[in-house]
């Protein structure tokens, strides 16, 4: 969940569903990898390339991914307008995509295969094009992020789990009817002892001070990495309940340096039947993730896990299915802790 976090209405967001269409098998998507961030990066025959964050809990709606408007102007797509109940926004026909270097095509959107385009000014992330929101990956079926190879699957028809994976239950808000209205996953976790609802967020995003750096060792470009996140009031009853976990009260100013913000050094982090960690956290303010962020969830959650937990995985999302597979390929010892409720 990063700069920027394009919020938009219920409506707007509502219309996720599972995929009608799967290739047979995985499609390596074109991507780059930096500092913990996938970055998606399709290249048009016209030799003009896009710089997509993939992230789990960025914004979105309709089965799209998006672009910035400034994009568009730099491809020359023309946009025009898509209803979705109430709301009218901005979307722009796919662009020819070179054979091999393209994206999956969005699945049943209701304004068909184009993408959103967003005005985001000078909010975006520097470097990048757009983004994949949960709604586009849920909308598009099974998702690997191999994080060791540095890698970004759509997974196939015949892809089968890894016996060596774990497999976790994930939450999403749902309909009266059973469709999920959004793409956002929740994932339990265990840290000290107790379960914690979090956010699935692969673009959870640090932006560590000199002092957040030096603690935490948090590789990053041009100052940006990954981080995880937690509410205010859980921060403090770690804080409280556990004394020696590190803090570092001014470790992290990704809103600026009006607001710097403090990170604690959780021991280990237990997830899908694996314990891994070191891990650190940084705090939020509660109603970011308890008004928010839950509002677009199955139940309130307390914060975000992100790609600093992720990078000991090859991790499949079933979106389908609704069950995350997590395969560990270092720094991680297999624990026995209870099964997320459904």
């Amino acid at each position: 969940m990063p700069i920027p976090i394009i919020l938009l209405s219920a409506a707007m967001q509502a219309g996720a569903a599972v995929a009608t269409t799967q290739p047979a098998t995985a499609t390596v998507l074109p991507t780059s990898y930096e500092a913990g961030h996938f970055y998606a990066t399709p290249e048009t025959t016209g030799g003009q390339r896009l710089k997509l964050l993939v992230d789990t809990g960025g914004g979105g709606a309709a089965n799209l991914y998006w672009i910035t408007a400034r994009a568009a102007k730099r491809l020359h797509l023309e946009t025009h307008t898509c209803k979705l109940g109430e709301d009218h926004f901005f979307v722009a026909a796919l662009p020819d995509y070179m054979r091999g270097r393209g994206l999956p095509p969005p699945q049943g959107s209701p304004c068909g295969e184009v993408m959103m385009v967003q005005n985001v000014g000078e909010h975006a992330m520097a470097g990048d094009d757009g983004q994949f929101s949960g709604s586009y990956l849920y909308a598009n079926g099974i998702w690997t992020f191999d994080y060791p190879a540095h890698r970004l699957l759509l997974q196939g028809r015949t892809w089968h789990p890894d016996p060596a994976a774990h497999a976790t239950r994930l939450g999403f808000q749902r309909d009266a009817q059973g469709k999920a209205t959004t793409g956002y996953a929740r994932i339990t976790v265990h840290i000290g002892g107790e379960p914690i609802d979090m956010l699935l967020d692969t673009g959870a995003t640090a932006h560590p001070t000199s002092e957040g750096e030096r603690a935490s060792h948090v590789p990053t470009v041009n100052g940006i990495g990954v981080t995880s996140y937690i509410v205010r009031s859980v921060f403090e009853r770690w804080h409280k309940a556990h004394p020696a976990w590190r803090v570092v009260e001014s470790g992290d100013d990704l809103f600026g340096r009006g607001r710097v913000e403090p990170m604690i050094e959780v021991p280990r982090v237990e997830i899908a039947g694996w314990s891994v960690g070191p891990a650190w956290f940084v705090q939020r303010p509660d109603p970011a993730f308890h008004d928010m962020m839950s509002s677009m969830m199955d139940k309130r959650i307390d914060g975000a896990v992100g790609g600093n937990i992720f990078k000991h995985f090859v991790m499949t999302i079933d979106y389908p299915r609704a069950v995350a597979y997590f395969a560990c390929t270092r720094g991680c010892k297999a624990v026995t802790t209870p099964p997320p409720e459904p």
